[in-house]
């Protein structure tokens, strides 16, 4: 099974590969706003395809919501774009919005400390009302700076019980069973010599269909 999984990463593994060069440059290249967009699109994915989030961040972004709209307006975009609870995800996002503004405008980036990533996402899970272990996980995988920490969602999880790193996917993810699941995820990575991120990307491509986010 593990020399299938090889064939499949080989075949994907250049695609994989630009994808987190992507993630990258929207780092390097991005302001404030734009890094606040993958933050909201990160509390939009809970029990949501990861798609219809990025549709509804879009649509509030190009109706001038997404940085100054009130919750019932970005709710809008949401429940429109096929995301569930749109409107307790909006009021997170204004709740997150609020949180990061400083005179007036969003001050994010500065506030991010890579110098400890775990730190730095149970700093996230703790503040950011709306996000938990898993969303604080995949938002720093999106600006770059989440290769070693696992993105436990439905997807990977079910490739995870699959391939025999957890015997059964658990009912309730609390942080403990998170951080332990993390680290067998971390071994069976250098088992099979494909990177954390990487392999997360591989995983959720074989049940989504794609590459995405």
């Amino acid at each position: 099974m593990l020399d299938g999984l090889q064939l499949i990463y080989a075949s994907k593994r250049d695609d994989i590969k630009k994808r987190l060069q992507d993630f990258h440059q929207l780092w390097l290249e991005s302001d404030d706003r734009k890094i606040f967009s993958e933050l909201a699109f990160c509390l939009c994915t809970p029990q949501s395809k990861a798609t219809a989030a990025d549709i509804a961040i879009r649509r509030a972004t190009e109706a001038g919501h997404l940085y100054g709209g009130k919750a019932e307006e970005i709710a809008g975009h949401l429940t429109r774009s096929g995301v569930r609870f749109g409107n307790n995800k909006a009021r997170y996002i204004v709740e997150a919005r609020d949180y990061f503004t400083q005179g007036g405008m969003l001050k994010i980036k500065s506030k991010l400390n890579f110098d400890d990533l775990v730190g730095m996402r149970n700093w996230l899970a703790d503040n950011v009302i709306g996000i938990g272990m898993k969303e604080a996980s995949h938002f720093l995988r999106n600006i770059s700076f989440g290769k070693d920490l696992a993105i436990l969602d439905r997807h990977i999880l079910k490739n995870l019980k699959k391939y025999g790193v957890i015997a059964e996917i658990p009912k309730v993810l609390s942080k403990q069973t998170y951080l332990d699941i993390e680290e067998k995820v971390r071994r069976f990575s250098k088992q099979v010599r494909i990177p954390m991120a990487e392999l997360d990307l591989l995983f959720w491509s074989e049940e989504a269909g794609q590459i995405f986010k």
